[in-house]
């Protein structure tokens, strides 16, 4: 199985969508944010390694105890994903912290007061 195979691409979308639904609504692990999503998935062409990419809304001590809270969980959620999905091989899950929306969210921000700067420039200038 290629990477880029529809197959591939399709096991990706099934277990986003399951591993999702995990972490939402089945993990009560209070260290785990309720405002954690899953942003994608990428799943080893042999089934044996997946990397979830997650993001987490709050500061930074939020995210690491999320991830200690998912990391502490992975027997449960690949039990789980095991029911969920009939897979030849239930994948070891990696969690991995996604920064880009925060990144993203930063960027906007900035962009947005240096054009409010400009503005004010211009208001000043006239």
């Amino acid at each position: 199985m290629r990477k880029n195979s529809v197959k591939n691409t399709r096991v990706n979308g099934e277990v986003h969508r399951v591993l999702a639904e995990i972490i939402r609504s089945e993990i009560k692990d209070p260290r785990i944010n309720p405002m954690t999503t899953v942003v994608s998935v990428e799943v080893a062409p042999d089934l044996k390694t997946c990397k979830a990419w997650i993001s987490v809304l709050g500061n930074e001590e939020s995210q690491k105890d999320t991830l200690a809270g998912l990391r502490s969980a992975e027997g449960y959620i690949k039990n789980q994903l095991a029911r969920k999905i009939n897979l030849r091989n239930t994948p070891e899950i990696r969690f991995i912290i996604d920064q880009s929306i925060e990144y993203g969210v930063t960027m906007s921000k900035l962009i947005d007061d240096v054009n409010r700067a400009d503005d004010e420039k211009k208001v000043e200038n006239s």
